[in-house]
């Protein structure tokens, strides 16, 4: 069903979903863990709130078709849920799916600020070795400006501002944890290697704005389901916003 939809588009749902199921009755978790000789599985649907085909729930013939397979249509869904809300589309009508859709990312906010404050360096040393982990090339396209100037400047919602300024409470211990690490090059590979996946999203996947911010968010907090997890991909972000040579001048 994804197969009309951006790879953009995909990416903004899972992120912003916290890739747990949408329906707050459920909010399964969709990530099956990688096994020994498996890797790991997404056991979800990017399901359409007005219908993909004419036969389809919720259906709008008015609607283009690239609006009809872009974000704001979309809602993530478990393969139960998203039957259920397909046969019973009287009680799921377009109105009730969006707020669903807006209270359940309202929520994944709202848990991963709880868990800032939580975060120790087990979630610092889970979140630092996965940005490491790719081959990362240096960027010196880029300057450091004040954390204030880059929020107003990327047009930031204040949602993502009130997150920005909730890892701000972290820093300290992001940049301790850094400054703890015997391999002395370890900020800067961290570093390029952040600036290198900026740039991606920015140029190759065209992000801006929240949505770009968002990206970063779940590449530094590996795509988790875990709220504590997600918390420490979050500081180490903001300490990178503040820090390191990321969004617009």
């Amino acid at each position: 069903m994804s197969g009309n939809i951006k790879q953009k588009d995909q990416k903004i749902l899972c992120t912003k979903s916290g890739n747990r199921c949408a329906l707050p009755d459920c909010q399964k978790i969709l990530v099956v863990n990688a096994t020994a000789t498996d890797s790991a599985s997404l056991v979800a649907v990017m399901a359409h709130i007005k219908g993909e085909k004419s036969t389809s729930a919720r259906y709008d013939i008015n609607m283009s078709d690239a609006d009809r397979n872009a974000y704001p249509n979309l809602i993530f869904v478990c393969p139960s849920c998203h039957k259920k809300i397909d046969d019973q589309q009287n009680t799921y009508t377009v109105e009730k799916l969006i707020e669903m859709k807006q209270k359940h990312e309202d929520w994944i906010i709202a848990s991963t600020s709880q868990e800032v404050v939580n975060v120790t360096f087990a979630e610092l040393d889970v979140v630092t070795k996965y940005l490491m982990s790719g081959q990362a090339s240096q960027s010196d396209s880029l300057t450091l400006i004040p954390p204030k100037d880059k929020i107003q400047k990327n047009n930031l919602s204040k949602s993502v501002e009130q997150l920005i300024l909730l890892g701000m409470t972290q820093v300290t211990q992001v940049a301790d944890f850094i400054n703890r690490c015997p391999d002395i090059e370890f900020g800067d590979r961290l570093r390029q290697g952040f600036v290198v996946e900026y740039e991606r999203l920015k140029n190759i996947e065209n992000m801006a704005g929240d949505d770009l911010f968002n990206g970063l968010l779940s590449f530094a907090a590996v795509g988790a389901t875990d709220f504590k997890q997600r918390a420490g991909g979050l500081a180490v972000l903001v300490y990178l916003f503040e820090k390191c040579e990321v969004f617009e001048k």
